[in-house]
Order: structure tokens, then C-alpha cells, then sequence
């Protein structure tokens, strides 16, 4: 298969409001694969080495989770990018604010054509 999307992996807490909002924005994307999982134990879909081994970059919603992401899997990050949008968890799923925050900071990482 030849594939040329990038693999993008958003990582939030919990995964409940701020990565999934981003996986739904994208994931009729003609540039992007994309998938959502949490840090927290409690996530409801929790990052996984695979999740990470998948990924060409890893957007994270704040810096402590790219912190917990480097102490938890240090190896298995491998060379792969991992970029903070600095969204705080102010949001709930799908808020207007949300989404224009991530649209925004995703194009600014990854180019404006991956709307």
C-alpha cells in the first residue's frame, strides 16, 4: 500500500474532549491518518507503544503530557516528533473554541492544507 498520509497520534488526559475533538476534525483528511488516546490510566483509550511506533508526529495538548509520554516509553519513542498545541482542558467535545484553537495550531505544525 502506498500511502503517503502522515500519522498523527493526539494525545490529551483522558482522552475524552480535547484529542478526540482533533481525531474527528481530521479523520476524513486526504493528508492525515489519525488516531486519539490519553495519558491518564482512566483514558478512555490509553497511548500505547503501538500507538507511538505508528505515529510519524505526536501532538499533545501540554507539555506535562510530552513529559509523561518521554518518562513512560523513552525507547519507544524512537525519532518520533512529539509537538505541544498548549490547549489547556478548558474545553468539552466539539466547543467552537476548541476547534478553532486545534485547526489553528495544526496548521501552524503541519501545514494549512490539513484542514
Amino acid at each position: 500500500m502506498n500511502d503517503s498520509r502522515i500519522n498523527v497520534l493526539f494525545v490529551c488526559s483522558r482522552n475524552q474532549w480535547r484529542s478526540p475533538t482533533a481525531e474527528r476534525l481530521w479523520r476524513d483528511s486526504s493528508r492525515l491518518n489519525v488516531r486519539s488516546a490519553g495519558i491518564s490510566s482512566s483514558a478512555r483509550r490509553v497511548v500505547s507503544a503501538g500507538d507511538l511506533q505508528w505515529a510519524d508526529v505526536v501532538l499533545v495538548m501540554e507539555s506535562r503530557h510530552r513529559a509523561q509520554l518521554r518518562e513512560r516509553f523513552g525507547r519507544d519513542l524512537g525519532g518520533v516528533r512529539i509537538e505541544v498545541l498548549d490547549i489547556p482542558d478548558d474545553y468539552e467535545f466539539m466547543d467552537p473554541e476548541l476547534v478553532e484553537l486545534l485547526q489553528l495550531r495544526v496548521a501552524d505544525l503541519l501545514g494549512p492544507d490539513t484542514e
